[in-house]
């Protein structure tokens, strides 16, 4: 059956929309709470092993998915989120913490890996000439998501409780993700005007600096590139800082500008917004101007944020400067898939994302942790801004050095065929 690429995008946006209600868990947050009789820590912990197994699985997992396809492996991730869901309403019924921890936390963190990294080789080859839009299209789904789900979930929980609240998502989003899964498959010759190959063998005759420099490689041998580690730290530093700024803005606003706790929780809804649309936008740039300079951008523009935020009592200067961070958030994780298809191909191109994703589970532990110690420890936000700041330098410098080498090969190449 001919398919069409849009209705492919729709369904790959289908997943993600339903895998990235994970962050409306802070809605769930008190009522959880309240009906298990557990701390804040140990409620949060559910939601930080969900993101943590969502980078171990999409790491181990990567070339399983490639192996399997999008619609089967779709299809296992539909399973493993729902199947997660529907034990968590089991868990809160039984009062069981360890439950909680085991359902929600990691099988439906196994879930979350594979269904991220299911459409993205898909979604790059049936957009062949604009791969940053089309997985940012998709990503974008998973950072609008919870502003859908947030106000869902707090009607099913007043409304019917938090035991029906879960077992009713577990069938609602496995049976979406099911349905959108079973479309979902590479393009066939005639499909779209031009495939994939094509367009990166008419990149490499243009010298376009997003074009793939050296042949295509598998996840084993992008590996054993320092590549592919650089790229590692400067997805991990991108995602600590912005993750660790997400996990305290309603308490920071309140605390540093006196916002009140209506106006704070206003600003987290305008996040959620604005972390959705900065990666379809930047994944959108980034075709024009390519990656390399996209994540140069993203660098230069978080050190000085952070800095400015860190000395900053003025609301608006607050509000401006923490959404334009979150958008660079958002934006590095659309651009990440097409910006590693550039270097490494799209032969195993979910199995390399899927390594690449490791960092986001070290990251979704690492960034509130370092912010809530040096919290304790100094009573403040400042210094965290500041090592925020530093870390994100770095990761200037390093996507600086990756940036030029990536030209100096392209320019040899070149130079080679002529």
């Amino acid at each position: 059956m001919r398919k069409n690429r849009w209705l492919i995008a729709l369904a790959a946006v289908g997943i993600h929309m339903s895998i990235g209600s994970v962050y409306a868990w802070s809605v769930l947050t008190k009522p959880v709470m309240e009906t298990m009789g557990m701390t804040l820590s140990e409620t949060t912990w559910a939601f930080s092993l969900a993101i943590l197994f969502l980078g171990l699985s999409a790491g181990f997992l990567g070339s399983v998915v490639e192996r399997m396809g999008p619609a089967k492996s779709g299809m296992v991730s539909a399973c493993f989120f729902g199947s997660g869901l529907l034990g968590t309403s089991w868990a809160i019924h039984s009062h069981s913490a360890l439950l909680l921890y085991i359902c929600y936390g990691m099988i439906g963190g196994i879930g979350l890996g594979v269904g991220y990294i299911t459409p993205v080789s898909t979604l790059v080859k049936w957009f062949p000439r604009h791969r940053g839009f089309a997985t940012g299209l998709a990503i974008m789904g998973f950072g609008f998501a919870a502003l859908v789900a947030g106000p869902v979930m707090r009607f099913l929980v007043d409304t019917y409780g938090l035991v029906t609240n879960f077992l009713l998502l577990g069938i609602v989003y496995a049976v979406v993700m099911i349905l959108s899964a079973s479309y979902l498959r590479p393009p066939k010759a005639g499909e779209i005007p031009v495939m994939l190959a094509d367009v990166l063998k008419e990149e490499a005759a243009k010298g376009k600096k997003r074009t793939l420099v050296g042949p295509q490689m598998t996840r084993k041998e992008a590996m054993k590139t320092w590549k592919w580690y650089v790229l590692w730290w400067i997805f991990f530093t991108n995602i600590t800082c912005g993750i660790g700024l997400l996990a305290v803005a309603s308490p920071m606003a309140q605390e540093v500008i006196g916002l009140s706790a209506s106006e704070a929780a206003s600003l987290v809804g305008v996040i959620g917004v604005v972390n959705g649309g900065g990666r379809i936008f930047w994944s959108t740039v980034s075709d024009w101007i390519g990656r390399g300079q996209t994540y140069l951008l993203f660098f230069a523009f978080e050190v000085v944020a952070f800095l400015e935020l860190a000395g900053t009592n003025h609301p608006y200067v607050f509000e401006i400067l923490v959404l334009s961070i979150i958008s660079c958030y958002g934006g590095g994780f659309s651009c990440m898939p097409a910006f590693l298809s550039d270097i490494f191909g799209v032969k195993q191109l979910s199995a390399i994302h899927g390594s690449i994703l490791t960092a986001w589970g070290m990251a979704g532990v690492a960034g509130p942790l370092i912010l809530a110690l040096m919290k304790e420890a100094t009573g403040g936000y400042t210094a965290t801004l500041y090592v925020f700041a530093t870390m994100l330098a770095v990761a200037f410098i390093l996507s600086g050095v990756l940036h030029w080498k990536n030209e100096e090969e392209k320019r040899l190449v070149i130079q080679r065929e002529e």
